[in-house]
């Protein structure tokens, strides 16, 4: 979670929609009320417990027999930190990492910081990059993600000689959410921008809003969290300014979000 920013500025009077799951909104829209900004608050990811927690169990139980855990979300940590401290502490020789730097602030809070995190561009490519993963043969890997992921981490740590398992903590579904109050001001035009951090929460989005509201959506500003849901906005027919975050950490978010709207 990101540390309150006592960012202020011409957000006064704008519109914003934040479509992060709602248990991880509030600091965001925290930020952009203080900011000046009225936030609409549209979750289009509902994030919840595995499909198969018994497969989830059997792996922590068997924890001390990784040399790394990737985490590559605030969720993964979330989620699975807790269990396994439920069972124990810590293994000492279980060296952790993190996508970015919420993940990693994740970790801190619970007691198990990470030795790997990515600098800059919070992504799979970026700790691919680190040079703390470019020598892995033999290593055993766990990824803790939710169901369905990328596959990209996993399949560089493999061609590098890493033996790689996935820990698949929680699980996201579409939220069963009455768009039609978010579709009226769409199409009224009383949205100024919408926010959205990756490509899943994008589909939602479009799959929620439906027909009556897609091509209002698709003239709306659109801030990203990263360049690939920049580049899918795109492929979706996204028609108005697209901009992206140089992260998507909060005060990167409502950065992007003053440099759309400065005039």
């Amino acid at each position: 979670m990101d540390a309150p920013t006592a960012i202020t500025g011409n957000l006064a009077g704008r519109r914003i929609v934040v479509t992060r799951p709602a248990a991880q909104a509030e600091p965001f829209c925290a930020l952009l009320e203080r900011s000046g900004a009225t936030v609409f608050r549209f979750p289009v990811i509902e994030i919840r417990g595995p499909s198969d927690p018994r497969a989830l169990q059997d792996l922590i139980a068997n924890l001390d027999r990784f040399d790394l855990a990737v985490f590559v979300s605030t969720n993964a940590v979330e989620y699975f930190v807790p269990l396994a401290l439920e069972k124990g502490p810590w293994p000492a020789s279980l060296r952790t990492a993190a996508i970015g730097a919420r993940t990693a602030q994740a970790l801190a809070e619970q007691g198990t910081p990470a030795g790997i995190v990515p600098a800059q561009r919070f992504d799979s490519e970026a700790l691919l990059a680190e040079p703390a993963l470019q020598s892995v043969r033999g290593w055993r890997v766990v990824i803790v993600r939710g169901e369905g992921g990328r596959d990209h981490l996993a399949d560089g740590l493999r061609e590098r000689g890493a033996e790689v398992a996935y820990a698949e903590a929680y699980r996201r579904a579409l939220p069963e959410t009455d768009a039609a109050a978010l579709g009226s001001e769409l199409c009224a035009g009383r949205v100024d921008a919408v926010t959205v951090t990756s490509g899943e929460s994008l589909r939602n989005l479009v799959a929620m809003v439906g027909d009556a509201a897609y091509g209002a959506l698709l003239d709306t500003p659109l801030v990203v969290g990263a360049e690939r849901v920049a580049e899918l906005a795109r492929e979706l027919g996204f028609r108005g300014p697209i901009v992206t975050a140089k992260d998507p950490t909060d005060a990167a978010m409502l950065e992007a979000l003053r440099s759309l709207l400065k005039d």
